[in-house]
């Protein structure tokens, strides 16, 4: 029981994060309306019956329509568009669109991209926010820039649906919780009741016992003889003991309602705090499992970002070395596109398994996004991370895949660094960010430290 608020001030603590991220995604949605909004500004005079499509849509937008109705006008759009695609393509049209219409489409893109940065951010764990950033490049037309542009608002879609349910799972449980509360004040109330009858009764008897032998004293004074004298007492005696039992009986019924009630209530606790046992540990199974990488189970950005904070402020405080390593792996997106998306999760997954079978199990290691990782490691010099890192590095060469009948070669490069006192987050990040660069430039399957 003497969890209970805690547990209760954590589902309040989800519902409010939840709301957070409800109004952050309202936001996007704004930001994202505003963007179709110039979309159909910028598509406007390429051809009369596009002109027309982007009017109804600009409309609709500007209403707040429906995500149904958007979808046909959606639909039908991308069926105008990929018709005149057919005639002036985007990337084929130099001569007939003047240079204001190659910066609209560059503006857009960066537009598109700009989102879905920011899918990546608040939802790492989603790998198609990823796939569609990594195919914006690949856009050549105003047809698969409005298919992006339309897979992004379904993910939108799907997140702000993805929260409401949540918020409404929270509300039904604290509504649950206020139930049960109810029932136990409802019990205190009624066991409050019975006190207060129980006194008025007993101070009702006590005077009527009292009003017995008063009246029982002044006969006494006026009896003349002592028959009449004995038949009054008896009488008054008998008057007394009926109403001391009747009594007796009314305090034994309403002990025995006091403990089948008390009983109840009991039974009732017992109930609740299995219920907020169980509850408790969902809690922290959806929490634990919200900080982890769906697809190769480490640790997710949310994660490192935490245990990045609990490093640094134990370095403060101790001041005993911890090493960063940021990882990329090579020419991942040539796997992707040379093979497929089922290739390159499958390499994700076995190199992730490479990182943890190769480090203690003090060290910390996290997918932080596309093929990116990072590794913490307390305790650890300089010398010592570099020697690591190149063991890592070798282990995944070391590596075999086939994909298609094809051996394939996977290598990874790092950037290392140690975090210093009076560092942030980000100062640590970037000077690991540039070390990898460094990497990559000088060849690539190299580690090199800041």
């Amino acid at each position: 029981m003497s969890e209970t608020p805690d547990w209760k001030q954590r589902y309040r603590d989800s519902v409010l994060e939840m709301e957070t991220e409800e109004r952050r995604w309202r936001q996007v949605e704004q930001a994202l309306r505003r963007l179709v909004g110039r979309l159909c500004a910028a598509g406007m005079g390429v051809d009369p019956q596009l002109d027309d499509e982007l009017k109804a849509l600009a409309a609709a937008n500007r209403r707040n329509a429906a995500a149904e109705e958007l979808e046909k006008l959606a639909a039908s759009l991308t069926s105008v568009v990929v018709a005149v695609d057919a005639v002036a393509p985007v990337a084929n049209t130099g001569t007939t669109l003047t240079a204001l219409r190659y910066m609209r489409w560059d503006s857009t893109c960066a537009a598109v991209g700009g989102v879905l940065q920011h899918l990546k951010s608040v939802n790492p764990d989603n790998p198609a926010a990823e796939r569609l950033f990594a195919d914006l490049p690949e856009a050549g037309s105003d047809a698969e820039l409005a298919v992006i542009v339309q897979k992004t608002a379904d993910l939108i879609r799907e997140l702000t649906a993805s929260y409401a349910h949540e918020r409404l799972k929270s509300a039904a449980v604290l509504s649950q919780v206020t139930l049960r509360l109810g029932e136990m004040a409802g019990y205190l109330a009624e066991a409050g009741e019975a006190a207060r009858t129980g006194f008025d009764d007993s101070t009702g008897m006590s005077e009527t016992v009292m009003s017995q032998v008063r009246e029982l004293g002044a006969e006494v004074g006026n009896a003349t003889e002592l028959s009449v004298l004995q038949s009054q007492v008896s009488a008054r005696l008998e008057t007394v003991t009926r109403q001391v039992l009747d009594f007796r009986d009314r305090e034994d019924a309403r002990r025995q309602e006091q403990a089948n009630r008390a009983e109840r209530m009991f039974a009732r606790i017992g109930d609740l705090e299995r219920e907020a046992e169980e509850l408790s540990g969902q809690l922290d199974r959806e929490k634990h499992s919200a900080r982890l990488d769906p697809l190769t189970r480490l640790a997710n950005r949310k994660s490192f970002d935490e245990r990045m904070a609990d490093e640094l402020l134990n370095l403060e405080m101790s001041g005993a070395p911890v090493a960063m390593l940021l990882w990329d792996i090579d020419d991942f997106k040539i796997i992707n596109d040379s093979y497929g998306h089922r290739a390159g999760d499958r390499v994700l997954k076995t190199v992730a398994a490479c990182f943890v079978s190769g480090l203690r199990t003090e060290d910390f290691v996290a997918r932080i996004g596309g093929e990116e990782f990072v590794v913490l490691m307390p305790g650890v010099a300089p010398e010592a991370a570099q020697s690591i890192a190149n063991e890592l590095r070798t282990a995944v060469t070391q590596l075999r895949f086939h994909f298609r009948g094809t051996p394939i070669i996977v290598t990874a490069s790092c950037g290392i660094t140690q975090l210093r006192r009076g560092d942030g987050p980000d100062a640590a990040f970037d000077r690991a960010d540039g070390a990898l660069y460094r990497a990559k430039r000088e060849g690539k399957n190299l580690c090199i430290a800041a």
